[in-house]
């Protein structure tokens, strides 16, 4: 995979090479600077009528890049020596580029006006200047959408979501490449020539991976998205389409779900510790999701967005993220906000006030509660397995009106094995799981690790909130053998 791994970035290049000056043109770079890159040996060799070969202005490009990321030109131009640039612009683009157009050749070539062109490329997030065919190609195939009837609008939205996309599985293909092939390489030993063979090596017999691999996961996408749209058609036709509804409305059942106190969390066991958990976490999520039949739209730290088009599948997800959560070995709490509603479908994300507002009930639950809105309530009340405990109004953040609130819980569900929280990280630790122990005033504090223990032993009153907390899950517990969701709704 590691010939796509990098992103084509640079343009204005021809077959034949350049001057000094063309480069400079070419580049914005002065022509003293690119002079002394010149000969330091940073542009590649010229000819014997002193012109630059012509990946010239990519060499021009790099050297750019690094020096305003901050590397000193001496590295630059050791790594030169080495042969890294070589190999990182084969990766980039072929060795012999063809032409290039300006925004009224590319336009003609494609048979669009130029302004509708500048406006799809800008809406991209592309460069409206120096086209290659290659560019033109690919954009002929948005171009013959909108042809076909594909209106511009939408075009706009797929083009978005296409970049993003493919900007995350390109830069997800080079760091990975980078961190777990290049430095692991480096680790056993190996450098200079020898770790450039191994390295090239690897990217060689990976190279072709990436289309197949990328078509196998689009065509299980797609099947799912169609028979998800179908859905979505049956149902419009039995209940009609309001005429004056905008495009991309729809009604579904968004869950939020995150890890309580993940900020203590990050701060008590570093990155490299808390990306575990969060690996953890996703596996948890994601199987839970494909079990119910969601959807991860998106992943933001420790928090997930799912939709489900039924909002009894929402909660059986979510209470089944709690679930898993609570039954793995020294792992946080678990905690969801569901609510229902229309929201609007806009590249590949859904927005609108009822994304707004399960975000915020997800900001109210405590540690391990799932909690719902009346409009989810309503809509999965005497639902086979679940039962739902009215909770206290709350004014909610954005919400002007006060806001009444379910918890959902499993019925004739054995309580979960006793745990206890470190106060420090909020890691829940079950029997002989603790690292540390510490006895203060009569109470047990347990630990995850030594780390939270000199934590705590520094400041034992800042932590008071995450052992208040567990408190109120404990309390919270026992409520549920009260009456619950009383049948007059009160």
């Amino acid at each position: 995979m590691v010939r796509t791994a990098v992103a084509r970035y640079v343009h204005g290049m021809t077959a034949s090479g350049r001057s000094l000056a063309e480069l400079a043109r070419a580049t914005d770079e002065p022509p003293e600077r690119l002079e002394e890159w010149r000969a330091r040996g940073l542009l590649g060799t010229a000819d014997p009528d002193g012109r630059l070969p012509p990946d010239a202005p990519r060499r021009a490009r790099l050297v750019r890049l690094c020096l305003d990321h901050g590397v000193d030109v001496g590295a630059i131009e050791q790594w030169v020596r080495s042969g890294e640039m070589d190999r990182h612009l084969t990766l980039i683009a072929p060795a012999s580029p063809g032409p290039t157009y300006d925004l009224d050749g590319a336009a003609q070539r494609l048979g669009i006006d130029p302004p509708t062109l500048e406006r799809l490329c800008r809406a991209i997030g592309f460069a409206p200047s120096d086209f290659d065919d290659e560019d033109v190609a690919g954009l002929r195939l948005f171009k013959d959408a909108r042809d076909a009837g594909f209106p511009e609008e939408a075009l706009v939205q797929l083009v978005r979501v296409l970049k993003d996309a493919m900007d995350r599985v390109a830069n997800t293909e080079a760091h990975l490449f980078h961190f777990y092939v290049r430095r692991r390489l480096q680790a056993q030993g190996l450098s200079g020539q020898a770790l450039q063979q191994a390295v090239w090596a690897i990217g060689e017999a990976t190279a072709g991976l990436d289309a197949p691999a990328l078509q196998y996961f689009h065509r299980r996408a797609l099947r799912g998205a169609i028979e998800r749209t179908a859905i979505l058609e049956i149902a419009e036709q039995a209940r009609g389409r309001p005429h004056d509804e905008p495009p991309g409305q729809l009604r579904i059942t968004v869950v939020f779900v995150d890890l309580s106190g993940f900020t203590a969390l990050t701060e008590a066991m570093g990155d490299v510790k808390t990306a575990e958990i969060l690996d953890r976490f996703s596996g948890i999520v994601r199987q839970s999701v494909a079990t119910h039949g969601g959807e991860v739209v998106k992943q933001i730290g420790d928090a997930f967005l799912l939709v489900f088009r039924e909002p009894r599948d929402a909660v059986a997800c979510a209470l089944d993220v709690e679930s898993r959560a609570t039954a793995a070995p020294a792992f946080p709490a678990v905690r969801a906000g569901v609510h229902q509603g229309p929201v609007l479908y806009r590249e590949g994300d859904y927005v609108g006030a009822t994304v707004n507002l399960a975000a915020r009930v997800v900001a109210e639950a405590e540690r391990h509660q799932v909690l719902v809105t009346g409009a989810v309530r309503h809509a999965i009340r005497g639902a086979d397995g679940i039962e739902l405990i009215r909770l206290p109004k709350r004014t909610v953040k954005g919400v002007t009106e006060d806001v009444v609130l379910y918890c959902v819980r499993r019925v004739a569900v054995a309580a979960p094995a006793a745990k206890i929280t470190d106060p420090v990280c909020g890691m829940e630790l079950g029997p002989h799981e603790e690292a540390a122990h510490l006895t203060l005033e009569g109470r047990d504090y347990r630990f995850c690790s030594d780390e939270c223990l000199r934590r705590f032993v520094a400041a034992p009153g800042r932590y008071a909130d995450t052992a208040r907390a567990s408190a109120r899950w404990r309390a919270f517990q026992l409520t549920l053998a009260r009456p619950v969701d009383k049948p007059d709704g009160t």
